[in-house]
């Protein structure tokens, strides 16, 4: 019998009311896939709500993280995410997703404010002892130097979108940097997966976007797509891609994951 593989979608939002119809079989075909677990990222208040309910009725498989959409720059709801992060401390295994997003705000004093929020969530992250998940859409660059000078540490750095160039710093200090399925259409995605070490590498799906194919729903089972096209650009095998990125995400959370 070949060796059945364990994968773990280290980031998503499976709580999202785009899996309302038949999240029992989203799951279903995760775990036929080999999904291990899943981290479920609410970024909202609403969010974490959902995601509260997702995780009991999924108790042990689908894992929660707690963070803020980095495009709400306003000091009172990131103050209440905070205060949701540390009433459930016990119940969520990640910080985020939080950090900076370039793309979707370009003025100055609100890139300012984001910067401020980011900095505190990187301190509650520190004080709760749970890693924290970035979002650094158009400002990873930024956002690995904030990191460091606040020297945080246990870092998944989710679906970066620079150069490999500008995710070295951050190898060298230990972060991890997932990659999503749309690693197979994605240029950027492929140089980042092919030139970032196996060690410093997990996978996400980020459902239910980033997809293998752009325009459709994506789920956790495609992480096998990410894996996939991982063992091609290292020229390793399968296993190995497994075997490493669930071992890193194990590091990573701080937890063994199992079916």
């Amino acid at each position: 019998m070949p060796m059945k593989l364990s994968f773990v979608d280290t980031h998503c939002h499976i709580h999202m009311e785009e899996f309302d119809q038949d999240r029992d079989e989203v799951i279903r075909r995760a775990r036929q896939t080999g999904v291990v677990a899943i981290v479920t990222s609410s970024i909202t208040r609403d969010g974490f709500w959902r995601a509260r309910r997702i995780v009991n009725s999924y108790q042990g498989y689908v894992h929660h993280s707690l963070g803020l959409d980095p495009s709400i720059v306003d000091f009172k709801i990131a103050r209440e995410m905070m205060e949701l992060a540390e009433e459930y401390y016990d119940k969520i295994i990640a910080i985020g997703e939080v950090g900076l997003d370039y793309w979707r705000v370009k003025d100055p004093g609100l890139r300012e404010r984001q910067k401020l929020i980011f900095i505190e969530w990187i301190k509650l992250a520190k004080k709760l002892d749970k890693p924290i998940v970035v979002h650094s859409r158009s400002a990873g660059k930024y956002a690995i130097e904030i990191l460091l000078r606040y020297s945080a540490t246990r870092v998944l750095m989710h679906a970066f979108d620079g150069r490999p160039s500008r995710a070295k710093l951050g190898v060298l200090n230990g972060f991890y940097f997932s990659i999503p399925p749309s690693v197979n259409y994605s240029n950027q995605k492929m140089k980042l997966a092919k030139n970032i070490p196996l060690e410093n590498l997990v996978l996400e799906t980020d459902s239910p976007v980033l997809a293998p194919e752009r325009g459709v729903r994506n789920e956790p089972a495609n992480i096998v797509y990410s894996a996939r096209k991982i063992s091609e650009l290292k020229g390793i095998e399968l296993k190995e891609v497994a075997k490493a990125t669930t071992r890193n995400a194990e590091e990573l959370y701080n937890m063994e994951f199992t079916a």
